[in-house]
């Protein structure tokens, strides 16, 4: 074969192939490119994310269902003789709950109303008095009056017999008078001034008895002044003894206080429960709201009044109930614990904090989906939206 033949033989064959480590290498690069690209990609959604709908919202699962539950206490001590209501039960505001035995509440109110009527005729006597001590001084007024008449008709007999006497006096030396009409007329001039004497003293006994009378009549007046029989002071009290008895009577009867459901039930029938004691709670289901724990660098823009989507992990993320931010807490959890932290110490270690906000829900998404007191939600607080 010549060398032409040769070259064109050799142009003709295939290259030999690649070593095993180079293609690996290759392979290898190949990899960490998509990976690179993969995660710059990545990268770019999640900013984009980030500014168009991350940096606008505001979302956490640290959030619970909560509600301003109404705890049903006694407000008097007694048997229990009845119970309507027991655990999940649904109620309405005014529905028995509980009977507490009556009957020393009816005996109470029994006394109480036999002491109020005793107060009443009490205190007409006193008007009656009062009357009685006014005809009196009237009376007291009209003796003095005749006292002073008598004492007047009295001065006048005395004038008169000492006028007599006088005359009698000046025509005894002339023996026109006899010694018995002068001694008839000297007797008289004294039974004319112990006259005017009882007279005075009958008029100053008429004036005694009259200053009696008119502070008998003060006393009487102190008594029903400024009042008639149903206001006055001892009418009064006794009549609130009676509003109190009847009251304790229909504490008797415990009603539910609001619109709820029945939970922490603790009561039996024949126990005996004092005033105060927690039997049940009432939880108004269809007013729960909801707390939500954010982060402190979440509520840079969060304000009252902001709208929120929230999911629970009972319904699942298919229903949404949508929400309200009524406000924010005055302050943190560990701020209001039994044991807040002590961070003066040395060994201080800064913690994020969680500030509890109050969201309102839609009350008819919650009749359609009812929701209870401590379940969990996920939210989701739009800071743009208001």
């Amino acid at each position: 074969m010549d060398a032409r033949t040769e070259t064109a033989a050799t142009a003709g064959a295939a290259p030999p192939p690649a070593p095993p480590a180079k293609r690996q290498g290759a392979n290898r690069q190949r990899l960490f490119i998509i990976l690179g690209a993969v995660i710059v990609v990545g990268a770019v959604l999640w900013l984009l994310d980030w500014l168009l709908v991350g940096s606008h919202h505001a979302s956490t699962d640290d959030a619970y269902v909560n509600a301003d539950v109404a705890d049903v206490t006694p407000l008097v001590s007694g048997p229990i003789v009845a119970v309507h209501a027991t655990d999940t039960l649904p109620v309405k505001r005014g529905d028995v709950l509980v009977v507490i035995d009556p009957a020393d509440f009816k005996l109470a109110l029994a006394a109480d109303e036999a002491a109020l009527g005793q107060a009443m005729r009490k205190v007409q006597g006193y008007f009656a008095n009062y009357d009685a001590q006014s005809a009196m001084t009237a009376a007291k007024e009209a003796d003095i009056a005749h006292a002073r008449a008598t004492l007047l008709s009295a001065q006048a007999d005395l004038a008169k017999a000492r006028t007599d006497l006088e005359r009698r006096q000046a025509l005894v030396h002339d023996g026109a008078v006899s010694g018995d009409e002068l001694t008839i007329a000297e007797n008289r001039v004294r039974e004319t001034e112990a006259a005017v004497s009882g007279a005075q003293a009958a008029l100053m006994e008429s004036q005694a008895d009259r200053l009696n009378a008119v502070g008998q009549a003060k006393a009487a007046n102190v008594l029903v002044a400024n009042a008639d029989v149903t206001n006055n002071p001892e009418v009064a009290a006794a009549q609130a003894k009676v509003d109190q008895a009847k009251l304790d009577l229909e504490r008797t009867t415990i009603r539910a206080p609001i619109d709820g459901v029945i939970a922490k039930y603790n009561v039996e029938i024949g126990q005996r429960v004092a005033a105060g004691a927690e039997l049940m709670t009432v939880v108004p289901i269809q007013a729960v709201y909801v707390d939500a724990n954010f982060k402190e660098d979440q509520l840079r823009r969060m304000v009252p009044g902001q709208r929120a989507v929230l999911t629970s992990d009972l319904y699942g993320g298919g229903v949404k109930f949508h929400g309200t931010v009524v406000d924010l807490a005055g302050g943190t959890g560990a701020a209001f614990a039994v044991i807040p932290a002590q961070n003066a110490t040395g060994n201080w270690i800064k913690i994020v904090q969680r500030l509890p906000v109050r969201i309102r829900l839609d009350p008819k998404e919650l009749q359609d989906h009812p929701l209870r007191v401590g379940l969990s939600m996920n939210v989701d607080v739009d800071l743009d939206a208001k």
